[in-house]
């Protein structure tokens, strides 16, 4: 059976490929082209494959409702705080080339219609959307027409909800992935939750899946990879001691590095299947035991519990396992005592 992947620019995404690694950069620049670009080339530097943002056409994505309450732990309105950040479209088209110059993958979240446009005009090669719109099955809609894949956020919903964006990504034949999210900033580890994968999985068997981690440290991670995440993002600064919401919850350049090692040896660690392997042999030879006698046999006398036993090295011919279907057989000659019993030995 050939296995399911979906394709980024050149990068294979998928159980038999190496763990896609995000770093969102997301607002934490603070609206600074500059600082946007600093951070882009510290997580490229530090192996990640994908730098991503969030598009903001502040107007398009809220109404004025949303300016009216302060959001307690970002300390502003949402409305205030996008409008502080948001990159202009002029700057968004710069870091974008500046990413790919890197040769890395830039990747964006479009909060609205006007930001879908913008990423559209700009070519992005797929459409990363956020928990907060895994039930905006408008948006969903009016993404998928542009027939990119699609990476999923699912923070925040359940199998039902998910599965009515999956029906509309479905509808338009659109590669896509499923990543299970946990939207608290940062998320304490007993809500985690890395099962909920495995549920995403068994709703969504045509899904590649992943994990897109909110928590201060890459364990999260390295669990998720372990149990067969595809797609791994985590939010990403150059300095920890930025001002931000994202900021805790925030790899730096040296966690960055840890996370993309750990994924190739996580990625050769999980998977396979139950059986030896063949570079188990030498150890087979000496850890397993073979059918050995413990008594001088005489030709024509059977072979018996007070007369043979199983001792190391694992040689065989016939091992700890054929023990039993070799009581009562005839010896067909003179067997020394502490001997393999062979082939030729006995009437087998």
């Amino acid at each position: 059976m050939k296995s399911k992947f979906i394709k980024i620019k050149n990068r294979l995404i998928g159980h038999d490929h190496k763990p896609l690694i995000i770093a969102e950069i997301g607002i934490n620049h603070n609206g600074s082209l500059a600082i946007a670009k600093r951070m882009a080339d510290l997580a490229l530097y530090s192996g990640a494959d994908v730098i991503k943002h969030q598009t903001h056409v502040v107007n398009d994505e809220m109404s004025h409702e949303a300016d009216l309450k302060k959001v307690k732990y970002i300390g502003k309105s949402i409305y205030q705080l996008m409008k502080d950040c948001a990159l202009s479209e002029e700057d968004e088209l710069k870091l974008k080339k500046h990413v790919e110059k890197k040769g890395g993958i830039f990747l964006s979240t479009p909060f609205s219609r006007a930001a879908a446009d913008r990423l559209a005009k700009f070519n992005v090669p797929a459409f990363k959307i956020g928990s907060g719109e895994c039930n905006n099955y408008p948006l969903i809609e009016y993404i998928c027409k542009f027939k990119k894949p699609i990476i999923l956020s699912t923070g925040m919903n359940s199998i039902k909800e998910i599965k009515e964006s999956v029906k509309i990504i479905r509808k338009f034949r659109i590669p896509y992935a499923l990543l299970h999210t946990t939207n608290i900033y940062p998320t304490p580890f007993h809500l985690v939750r890395l099962e909920a994968m495995r549920e995403i999985q068994e709703n969504f068997s045509d899904a590649i899946i992943g994990l897109s981690d909110h928590t201060v440290n890459n364990l999260a991670c390295y669990g998720a990879i372990a149990m067969g995440a595809s797609i791994i993002e985590r939010h990403f600064t150059d300095n920890i001691r930025r001002k931000g919401p994202d900021i805790k919850n925030s790899m730096t350049p040296k966690s960055c590095k840890e996370l993309v090692e750990a994924s190739k040896i996580l990625f050769q660690i999980r998977g396979g299947e139950k059986k030896p392997v063949k570079e188990e042999k030498s150890v087979i030879d000496f850890a397993f035991a073979s059918v050995v006698s413990i008594k001088e046999i005489k030709k024509g006398q059977l072979l018996n519990k007070k007369n043979i036993w199983v001792k190391r090295p694992g040689t065989g011919p016939f091992y700890a396992k054929d023990y039993k279907k070799l009581l009562g057989i005839r010896a067909k000659k003179d067997i020394g005592i502490d001997k393999h019993i062979k082939k030729d030995d006995i009437n087998y």
